[in-house]
């Protein structure tokens, strides 16, 4: 276990976010404390949908995906979208 910070572009928010992650989160974890930093500060909450974590432009991760499986480095740019 280890400290990951992670760039992430939320989907219809303006700011991108550091957001320190650990090592052994899942990417519904990442994307949980990205929306932390976003939903009901400038992005409008939509609980009916479920929120996804990708590199930009790729295919998403899948959901209980480790960040140390997803080969992403410390820093690099991910895109949460709702999905």
């Amino acid at each position: 276990m280890a400290l990951f910070p992670l760039c992430c572009n939320f989907e219809g928010d303006f700011v991108l976010q550091l957001v320190p992650v650990d090592s052994e989160n899942t990417m519904d974890e990442v994307a949980k404390a990205a929306a932390h930093h976003s939903v009901g500060r400038r992005v409008k909450d939509q609980p009916s949908k479920t929120l996804r974590v990708r590199r930009s432009g790729e295919s998403f991760f899948a959901r209980n995906m480790k960040v140390s499986e997803s080969g992403l480095k410390p820093t690099e740019c991910v895109e949460i979208i709702w999905e």
